[in-house]
């Protein structure tokens, strides 16, 4: 029970410093976050206030998997195909966040099997300390973000935080690197989505302009281009097509 409970700290301790490592809640900056995580297992703390830090850390997983991953862009560009097709509430939300959640998943496993390989498993059978495990986790982590990060979005947070342009990937600190991965890849979703929004609303266009030559100057367009979109987006195999447009964005 004490080894489980042991574990438990340590993966929470480990989702926390993969969060602010370096940041706010870090002591002084010349202090590593592994450092950190080690100090901070070695205190003898009750079991309450283990089991407290333990379930508290479990909130942070969904800002995890905004921050660190692909979600952000998937679930921009499903929103806004959603949007195009002119079905704002369909499919549901919990099926949009479920799909990008897959998605996330099936981009994110070479990333994830690697972490596993160099940092959980070792960690697991006891080979590593937590903060040589967490050290070592955070290199697939970081690799994948600065490979997904513009340059001019890197160089602006590092202007906005005073900081040096770096001149390796190890000198980027997580705290500098994850607002520059998450402006990029809200960037990158947008121009998806607008390339995606380009046929939708060319058909919109061409609707509105049949009902006007022919006089029907009443008839909603939406009430023929509705359907139309929604047969050209079955035919075409869409779902399937943007998906594969995603993971293809990430892959390439």
């Amino acid at each position: 029970m004490t080894d489980r409970r042991s574990r438990w700290i340590a993966a929470a301790a480990a989702a926390l410093a993969l969060l602010f490592a370096g940041g706010a809640l870090a002591a002084p900056a010349a202090v590593e976050p592994a450092q950190l995580i080690d100090s901070a297992l070695k205190q003898d703390y009750s079991p309450a206030i283990r089991n407290l830090i333990a379930l508290s850390m479990l909130s942070l997983i969904p800002v995890m998997l905004v921050a660190m991953t692909s979600f952000t862009r998937i679930v921009i560009v499903l929103s806004v195909l959603r949007h195009a097709l002119g079905l704002p509430q369909t499919p549901p939300n919990a099926v949009i966040v479920t799909l990008a959640i897959c998605l996330t998943y099936f981009s994110m496993a070479p990333v994830a099997d690697r972490v596993n390989d160099v940092a959980l498993k070792p960690y697991l059978a006891q080979q590593i300390g937590s903060g040589e495990a967490l050290a070592k986790g955070l290199v697939p982590m970081r690799e994948f973000m600065v490979g997904q990060t513009r340059e001019s979005d890197l160089r602006a947070v590092m202007e906005m935080a005073n900081q040096p342009p770096p001149q390796r990937i190890e000198d980027i600190r997580l705290r500098h690197v994850l607002p520059a991965f998450l402006l990029s890849e809200l960037k990158t979703a947008f121009q998806i989505a607008f390339v995606i929004f380009l046929p939708f609303l060319l058909i919109d266009l061409v609707v509105g302009a049949v009902l006007m030559a022919l006089g029907m100057i009443m008839v909603p367009p939406a009430t023929i281009s509705l359907p139309l979109k929604i047969l050209l987006f079955v035919l075409i195999d869409g779902w399937v097509l943007v998906s594969r447009a995603l993971l293809g964005s990430y892959w390439s």
